[in-house]
């Protein structure tokens, strides 16, 4: 049997904006899988903010990609080959290796998956993966969001944000408002996903915009973008305010670390948390949040959207438009 992939590799660390010449595609010839070894194909391939900063060399307490090495990333396949004990040819898998369309590793590298009727494959990347647990954690672990309180969510029309918005209204919350970068994707927020409001960041100054739309104040902010919506947030939220740090892309590409913001000095005054977090260090919610989330996508009380790129070969370009915010939703890419 011919057992051939291909993988993406980072050929040069972006500087600024990331360009295809950064990436180099490579095909190759794979192993026959080994004792307790499976060979996966990948169908869907996910693509997140967060392997931008992977593509830098200054992350001491994180390991970046490797130049001449396949990058990782989440991804679902189907097992086509095994030799693992509790995997079989057919089954649907998780892993961390995406960025290429298929894989041979160790049995425990992949966890297997349970199909959900209605839903697709690529959902295992989205709502029910890594974004909609961030989502879930950041709020209920890291907010410690309580009913009847005003949230705001920025970069609310991504794969996160999206359903931080949703899961905030759920759990009681009694404003949800978002922001995003084009005038369909406000729409977007508000007539498809339930936001109470949701603004434009690129109409106008981001701390007036807020202010507009949350008069009272917040307390509850859901950080996706950093830089200006933090300042913002800060601001805006209200004594004993609490914010979830899960991501600050508008400064994933800067060359130079950005300041931070002018008012920290409003934490001491208003007695504010913030905190940053990671979705790992809350695994232990999945059990909740799968049985959570999952009953409500069941009883439609939760809708995502997909972009999604064609093949492998449009790997780079499509991560390039989630950085640029072509995006709304999750970004994958169907291998």
């Amino acid at each position: 049997m011919t057992r051939t992939a291909q993988e993406w590799h980072l050929a040069a660390r972006p500087v600024g904006r990331p360009v295809t010449g950064d990436f180099r595609l490579v095909d190759g010839e794979l192993p026959a899988p080994g004792e307790g070894e499976v060979l996966v194909r990948n169908t869907f391939l996910s693509l997140d903010p967060y392997m931008r900063a992977l593509m830098g060399s200054d992350l001491p307490d994180m390991p970046v990609y490797r130049l001449g090495r396949a990058m990782t990333g989440g991804a679902v396949g189907e097992v086509a080959e095994s030799r693992a004990a509790g995997l079989a040819p057919g089954d649907l898998v998780l892993s961390d290796l995406g960025w290429r369309t298929a894989a041979v590793a160790p049995g425990s590298a992949f966890t297997k998956l349970r199909r959900v009727g209605g839903v697709p494959d690529s959902a295992f990347l989205g709502v029910l993966g890594m974004p909609g647990l961030s989502a879930y954690a950041g709020l209920t672990d890291v907010a410690k969001l309580r009913e009847g309180q005003t949230v705001f969510v920025s970069g609310a029309a991504g794969a996160v944000g999206s359903l931080a918005g949703q899961i905030a209204g759920l759990l009681g919350a009694k404003a949800v408002i978002g922001s995003a970068g084009s005038a369909e994707k406000v729409e977007y927020l508000v007539d498809e996903l339930g936001f109470t409001s949701a603004f434009n960041y690129k109409d106008g100054e981001v701390r007036t915009l807020l202010r507009r739309a949350a008069p009272t104040g917040i307390e509850v902010y859901f950080d996706n973008v950093g830089g200006e919506h933090l300042e913002a947030a800060i601001h805006a939220l209200n004594n004993g305010g609490r914010a979830a740090l899960c991501g600050a892309v508008s400064g994933y590409n800067d060359q130079l670390s950005a300041p931070g913001p002018r008012n920290m000095i409003e934490l001491i005054r208003k007695r504010l948390t913030l905190r940053g977090f990671e979705v790992a260090d809350h695994a232990h919610l999945r059990p909740r949040f799968a049985d959570e989330v999952g009953r409500w996508l069941a009883e439609g009380k939760i809708r995502f959207r997909e972009t999604v790129g064609e093949g492998i070969g449009n790997a780079v370009d499509s991560f390039v438009g989630l950085l640029d915010g072509r995006n709304i939703g999750k970004m994958v890419v169907r291998v």
